[in-house]
């Protein structure tokens, strides 16, 4: 699929949720080329604006996910089972919506796409589950999981190590969940992508091919958003204690990869018959200008807090832009006194 064709399934709304960041806070808007972070990603701006605050009486911070809804305004989804609608221009709430279990429990709500029916995919890390919840915040039912990808004792996974990452490739046909973690038994930094196809015009998707996919030393797979031509764009972060965080962002293409859906173990070794997803590093956030940001706690750069949740959200068509893809990503402040609710808005460059 052309990246004109991707363009063409976003919405009409999509673009104006491109200047999310024009009226949110600190904005920098020089060039690409000033404000570098590799040759294949650059820093257009951050916004702070929604730190702290609370609306309706919900605190507005632990976002783990992003996505665009089909009116073009900004969906974020908070890990303490709260699904904010912002305000495309100025990053402000409009709405919220509790979101919780069959049985009414909270859930550790990490992910979420925009079915192109307008419903929302949703995962919980919890079990883990992907739930489909209507607009009002109703659920409408669950996605099956396989039983490997399952919390022990049912399954092989640890405890808020499941499903970080869900993204729809364009096309709306393949459903896609990174885990965060490693399996027990597979080789420690090797994760499961778990996928889902549909068939025809319905709704319902079933199980499909899952693959292996290494990430770095001391990172988890925390976010995934499809590409044109079935590729994806992936966020890795990890967390030292007294140094700060490590982000990075990678292009990568699962399409050659093994289904390791029958592979009981995933070793990484040359020779052992599995093929892992390729991935392509974009760029190291930490060598991004830091545009005049502070940190509340240490930070090899002070822009860097706890990123966790990423959309795209459009890309440049005209001019010396062209072919960058327009990305937003946002931090998960916990809820923590020395963690920042941050925007970042990216332009993207995928060869």
């Amino acid at each position: 699929m052309s990246l004109r064709t991707l363009l063409a399934s976003l919405t009409a709304g999509l673009a104006a949720a491109t200047t999310i960041l024009a009226a949110a806070g600190p904005v920098h808007a020089d060039s690409p080329r000033e404000h570098a972070c590799s040759s294949s990603v650059s820093i257009t701006g951050y916004s702070d604006a929604l730190d702290k605050t609370t609306y309706e009486n919900t605190f507005v911070g632990n976002f783990s996910g992003l996505a665009v809804d089909h009116d073009g305004s900004l969906l974020a989804v908070s890990d303490r089972s709260s699904l904010f609608t912002l305000d495309r221009r100025t990053l402000r709430p409009k709405g919220v919506l509790p979101l919780a279990t069959e049985t009414g429990a909270a859930l550790d709500s990490e992910a979420l796409v925009v079915d192109r029916d307008g419903t929302r995919l949703i995962t919980s890390e919890t079990e883990p589950t992907v739930r489909r919840y209507d607009r009002r915040g109703r659920i409408l039912g669950s996605l099956p999981v396989p039983g490997a990808l399952k919390v022990a004792p049912a399954g092989r996974a640890t405890g808020n190590q499941t499903f970080e990452g869900l993204t729809l490739l364009p096309g709306g046909r393949t459903l896609l969940a990174s885990m965060e973690g490693s399996l027990s038994g597979d080789t420690a930094g090797i994760v499961r992508f778990q996928t889902w196809q549909r068939h025809g015009g319905g709704r319902d998707f079933g199980l499909s091919a899952q693959y292996g996919y290494r990430a770095d030393t001391g990172l988890g797979v925390v976010e995934v958003a499809g590409l044109p031509g079935g590729r994806l764009l992936v966020l890795e972060r990890g967390f030292t204690a007294g140094v700060g965080n490590t982000v990075r962002l990678y292009a990568a293409d699962p399409r050659r990869a093994t289904d390791t859906s029958g592979v009981d173990v995933l070793t990484g070794q040359d020779g052992d018959g599995v093929r892992l997803v390729r991935k392509t590093l974009l760029a190291d956030l930490v060598d991004c200008p830091s545009l005049g940001a502070t940190a509340k706690q240490p930070q090899p750069n002070p822009l860097l807090d706890n990123i966790e949740g990423m959309a795209v959200t459009g890309a440049d068509a005209v001019g010396l832009g062209r072919g960058r893809l327009k990305v937003l990503l946002v931090s998960d402040d916990n809820q923590n006194a020395v963690q920042t609710t941050r925007f970042y808005s990216l332009r993207v460059r995928v060869a």
